[in-house]
């Protein structure tokens, strides 16, 4: 399906006259008969000396480079010299579009987040180039032109047209997401993917001709944990299923902490600590305190039944505007994908209704003026319910656990305006704790979690292997161990571990079945130099025959990292 929609769309925009034809001069292997992908290209680095860099950078320096740039330029692959060979591919020309981009989001779209609108001027501002769009490997998408047989599509031009096949396998009626205007296409992304969704893809999109463009791309920053970059590989993250273990019925605890702390424009951090406190000072404090009180007065003054309001004051006419506002400002900050901003404004609600209840005092009040007070509480439960309605895309469970209170049904977003979701003469349920408080023991228990997580880690860090027995000079050289460069890498089929790679040793072309399918993928590992024990007997593995052992290095995490030279060596140079 992928490949089929990938075709369809470039041949779309090859027959529109979209794409420039150039022909260029690139590096090409006359030993393997290939192309030279710049990773595949090796040399001196003009700006530094290092002599290890690559084609496209150094990386040593971090300098961007051009394989053109580097001196004494190599094959990765053969080791030889590469020349440079006439070659053609077609170009989407973004210089083309740099003015209609520049309209469409520097003018039609100042309302995007900062960070997303910022990387995107610096990319126009620097001036666009026409990006090739086609490559000369022998795997990947099939370029459909028959003068382009052995040239792919590049990576960075199907992949996002991958969400359309993507669309396409889940529905037939899949041109109702991508083709019709009424529909509002949001890129939910981070921020390494910024200039891909607002300039190249939408470029593509537009330029097709029957794909709407995306209305918004929300980027976000990076979130950590307690300081540190989150890792899985390192353990060093919150599991949700431990979560909801740990602290049954307070999923909505997590999801307030993760939206009020959530990076929409900067890197920001979650610690337990904030957790606990978030949860104790506002979720508990605020928003629970609030709707304790008002059930609580409620059955105690009139039996839980809502009260008939009588005169109503400024001060209620005051809570009616100021919920009108907050409403309004809900709506507006998550159509512009601020949800923190949203959440804020949300949870103002009970802010407002504490504020109420502290300043008119019903518990005095009911000694003298009575009628004041239904007025007072059958506010208040107003507040309650709205806060209901008004929360709910941001605490679900909390928003139901209140509606069962109340004893009412989920009102519409509409029926806020209203102001009366709870009619006189409603009886309502008993009150219970909308949230619970957490104590330090509780919070603890999970930052001592982490902390024996980054012990261990230090632990397999440091951890050495004892050494083996002691072997005779003559028991070393028996091994013949050779510098080689893979040149072909798939995965075996029916296996997850073992990758089949195809290597020149210097001596011959041969083939090896390695364990390493969990740590690398075959397309990251083409033209690797590696070393080869090639005097080991011939196996069988799943089928094929394994003649010698790329030797590989683990890690303390049980990881495996190829051993290689620092620096450029000669197939078959002997290792001793």
């Amino acid at each position: 399906m992928h490949h089929e929609t990938a075709s369809e769309f470039f041949t779309n925009l090859y027959e529109k006259g979209e794409f420039v034809e150039k022909i260029s001069m690139q590096f090409y292997d006359e030993v393997e008969q290939q192309f030279l992908a710049d990773r595949y290209i090796m040399g001196t680095c003009p700006k530094c000396g290092a002599e290890d860099a690559y084609g496209d950078q150094c990386e040593k320096c971090g300098s961007s480079l051009s394989a053109e740039e580097l001196i004494n330029p190599r094959s990765v692959i053969s080791g030889n010299n590469p020349i440079l060979k006439e070659t053609k591919h077609w170009y989407l020309p973004l210089d083309k579009y740099e003015d209609e981009l520049k309209k469409w989001i520097l003018e039609d779209h100042k309302e995007w987040k900062p960070n997303v609108y910022g990387q995107c001027k610096s990319w126009l501002d620097s001036g666009l180039f026409p990006r090739a769009v086609t490559r000369d490997l022998n795997w990947g998408v099939k370029v459909p032109l028959e003068e382009a047989k052995d040239k792919v599509l590049y990576v960075w031009f199907d992949a996002p047209i991958g969400y359309i096949s993507a669309t396409k396998e889940l529905t037939p009626n899949w041109e109702k997401y991508w083709k019709d205007k009424d529909t509002k296409l949001v890129h939910f992304i981070g921020k390494d993917n910024i200039v891909f969704h607002c300039i190249i893809f939408p470029s593509m999109l537009r330029h097709e001709g029957s794909y709407i463009l995306p209305d918004n791309v929300p980027a976000n920053e990076f979130l950590n944990l307690e300081g540190d970059k989150i890792s899985t590989s390192r353990n060093w993250a919150v599991w949700l299923h431990e979560y909801l273990e740990d602290f049954p019925g307070k999923q909505d605890a997590l999801r307030y902490v993760l939206c009020a702390n959530a990076p929409e424009t900067k890197d920001n951090d979650f610690t337990w600590r904030d957790f606990q406190a978030k949860n104790n000072n506002e979720l508990v404090a605020v928003m629970g305190n609030f709707v304790n009180r008002t059930l609580v007065l409620t059955h105690k003054y009139y039996g839980g039944s809502v009260p008939k309001p009588s005169v109503e004051t400024d001060y209620e006419k005051q809570i009616r505007a100021e919920l009108k506002i907050i409403k309004t400002n809900i709506e507006k900050n998550i159509e512009n994908y601020k949800f923190r901003e949203a959440l804020k404004n949300a949870m103002s609600i009970t802010r407002l209704g504490n504020k109420y209840l502290a300043d008119t005092e019903p518990w005095k009040l009911i000694k003298t003026d009575e009628e004041r007070v239904k007025t007072i509480l059958y506010y208040s439960l107003q507040l309650c319910a709205l806060s209901a309605v008004l929360t709910e895309p941001f605490l679900p469970f909390t928003s139901d656990k209140l509606l069962r209170m109340l004893n009412i049904d989920k009102p519409s977003w509409e029926d806020v305006d209203n102001f009366d979701l709870i009619k006189s003469g409603h009886t309502i349920n008993k009150a219970e704790l909308l949230f619970e408080k957490i104590e330090d023991d509780v919070i603890n228990v999970q930052i001592e979690k982490l902390t024996k997580t980054k012990e261990m880690n230090s632990e397999q860090n440091s951890q050495v292997v004892p050494q083996k027995n002691t072997i005779t000079y003559d028991d070393f050289i028996k091994q013949d161990i050779r510098i080689a460069t893979i040149i072909e890498a798939e995965k075996v089929p029916k296996t997850d571990k073992l990758l089949k790679i195809k290597v020149d040793t210097g001596i011959d072309t041969r083939i090896i079945v390695s364990g390493i399918a969990k740590y690398y993928k075959p397309e990251d590992i083409i033209g690797k130099q590696v070393c080869v024990l090639v005097n080991l007997a011939p196996r069988q593995l799943r089928g094929i025959e394994s003649n010698g052992m790329v030797l590989m290095a683990q890690d303390s995490d049980g990881s495996l990292k190829f051993v290689n030279p620092d620096t450029f060596c000669n197939n078959g140079s002997i290792i001793s």
